[in-house]
């Protein structure tokens, strides 16, 4: 079985700033332009593609049929399941999940005849979020540390640190721990506190978002 491309740890892009970190895999159908930087021990599978300019951290994995663009960035141990585009301005954090076939933009009016390359919005996600399979982020909205996007739910508006999203407009409908399971406080609670039944992590609210406890 071919393996495909493998970086070892001398192995560079031709082209300025570019690097293949060591142990890098990629797939012989995948396309991975000069000038990409792919850290240690990622892989890049069939029909991918990753343009020049395009940062991707160490141990991520980019599925089947994933594109990610230039100025795009992804920092450690990132998974992109199959059909995700990862467009210009979006920046993804550590452990970030990403559902197949969910979707981030970057333009909020696009018009196939009218430019707008010069007023792209960034959307930045914060480390360990996990969107569900065939949500979509409207870009501009920045999602908090492991916060957990639906199934087919759509993202308009900012999501705060371990919120649990839900529906079209999405909306809080609760609270996840960093290991996935829902907390039992929702909005609204007062106090709202609770410890995550599966590892016993404690959190409560500081006044205007949901913390760790310590």
């Amino acid at each position: 079985m071919d393996t495909g491309r493998t970086g070892g740890a001398d192995a560079t892009g031709s082209a300025p700033g570019g690097r293949l970190g060591a142990g890098v895999r990629i797939h012989p159908t995948a396309i991975v332009d000069d000038g990409a930087q792919i850290g240690d021990a990622s892989q890049v599978w069939h029909w991918s593609h990753v343009m020049p300019g395009a940062r991707i951290g160490k141990r991520c994995n980019l599925g089947q049929n994933v594109f990610v663009a230039n100025g795009t960035s992804m920092g450690d141990n990132v998974k992109v399941q199959n059909n995700v585009s990862i467009y210009e301005g979006v920046h993804l954090g550590d452990d970030v999940f990403c559902g197949p076939s969910m979707v981030f933009t970057n333009v909020v009016n696009p018009r196939s005849h009218v430019s707008r390359k010069h007023e792209y919005r960034q959307t930045r996600v914060g480390r360990g979020a996990s969107f569900g399979a065939n949500s979509t982020v409207v870009c501009g909205h920045d999602v908090g540390r492991f916060a957990f996007v639906a199934a087919g739910s759509v993202v308009t508006k900012e999501i705060p640190d371990y919120a649990m999203v839900m529906g079209v407009p999405g909306r809080v409908v609760g609270y996840v721990c960093a290991c996935g399971v829902r907390l039992a406080v929702k909005p609204g609670d007062t106090p709202r506190s609770a410890t995550c039944p599966e590892c016993a992590v404690r959190y409560h609210w500081d006044g205007s978002r949901l913390v760790e406890a310590v």
